[in-house]
């Protein structure tokens, strides 16, 4: 364990007996909750600064997008914030990036502030990442969706072990998302709208969704449709997932999955206003899109607020994992919908489910 986490966990015991003899007393985090933009509007840190071994600072910096996207990069701060205050982190803040060219700008804005944990959210974030981080061995990485290829052997040269992946199984709860919408449609037809194919997560859900509904009905139809649009626009647009919901809608879809930030909440909340079923992503949708709760059957989750907060738990115990961490994937509870799901639709979600894991089911996704 590191001198600094051995510091901050004395200050965290002291902490607990002092407000044991004054009654309980709270101590305010001074902390911002978050700057927006990518224009170096980081505010000053504690008087104390981020740099002394007693205090906890957490950064996270955004793909190109909005960190209240409802989805992903929600999530990722949500768990960020979680971390922040069960350590007690002094300081913890966002950049919003605009501009890809911004990556390794807005991670230097927190490494000058000398920062203890940076979190950079989404896939493209990656060949930035890595060097910053290799470049920095202090600061400790959590990369969201960021496979981590390096073999961590004596010889490698290119091993970062501040560097961890926050990695998931996209392919296997769109699977289960895909298996539940075949056996929940009633016209044969059912619709898929996603950001870019850019990203391999997106490509995985929508695989693994087509997948599972090909398990359940191998003469299913789906209509699967990417946003044409390049990185800077794939995810924050809703009028065109709603456009695309609604044509695949007038064409037979009476289930609509949509996996892709601000453009597959548009697609959702336009199921909602056309009385067809949808299914949400990343994050269980019912809390976070509420417009699309008389539609929102369930989410293809991959939980990426537990999985930050469980980097967090590692990370302070001195235990951070090599290369790539495995967060939980899989679908939502079910809310109003829940008698919708007969046992029989559930014990075959349940198997699909186990065979997944086990390897005896494959969604033929990166083979």
């Amino acid at each position: 364990m590191s001198k600094k986490l051995l510091g901050l966990l004395a200050i965290m015991l002291l902490a607990v007996l002092v407000l044991s003899a004054c009654g309980g007393t709270t101590a305010e985090n001074t902390g911002n909750t978050g700057n927006t933009g990518n224009t170096g509007a980081v505010e000053e840190p504690p008087e104390e600064g981020c740099e002394s071994e007693n205090v906890l600072c957490i950064g996270l910096v955004t793909d190109v997008g909005e960190v209240d996207d409802k989805s992903f990069n929600q999530s990722a701060w949500e768990g960020a914030q979680q971390a922040a205050e069960k350590y007690g982190a002094a300081k913890i803040d966002y950049i919003e990036t605009k501009d890809a060219k911004d990556y390794e700008p807005n991670m230097q804005l927190f490494l000058d502030q000398n920062y203890d944990v940076i979190i950079t959210v989404g896939f493209a974030m990656g060949e930035a990442t890595g060097p910053t981080a290799a470049a920095n061995p202090d600061t400790f990485f959590i990369g969201v969706d960021q496979f981590q290829t390096f073999q961590f052997d004596d010889d490698a040269s290119n091993d970062i072990p501040n560097y961890v992946g926050l990695v998931f199984n996209e392919d296997h709860s769109g699977f289960l998302a895909g298996a539940l919408a075949a056996m929940l449609t009633e016209t044969g037809t059912i619709a898929g709208v996603y950001g870019t194919d850019l990203i391999p997560p997106v490509v995985a859900f929508k695989e693994g969704y087509e997948a599972g509904a090909a398990y359940i009905n191998p003469d299913i139809n789906v209509i699967s449709t990417y946003h044409p649009g390049g990185l800077d626009v794939a995810f924050t647009d809703p009028e065109w997932g709603a456009t695309t919901a609604s044509q695949a809608i007038d064409n037979g879809a009476d289930v609509v999955f949509g996996a892709g930030g601000k453009t597959g909440n548009g697609a959702v909340i336009e199921a909602a206003s056309r009385g067809v079923y949808c299914i949400g992503v990343d994050d269980d949708q019912w809390f976070t899109v509420p417009e699309a709760n008389s539609c929102m059957v369930t989410s293809a989750m991959k939980l990426i607020k537990p999985g930050v907060t469980g980097l967090f738990d590692l990370y302070m115990e001195g235990n951070t994992p090599l290369g790539n961490y495995y967060g939980a994937a899989g679908l939502a509870p079910y809310h109003d919908f829940e008698s919708l799901i007969t046992p029989e639709m559930q014990s075959t979600l349940d198997e699909l489910a186990a065979g997944l894991a086990d390897g005896s089911i494959t969604t033929g996704y990166g083979q």
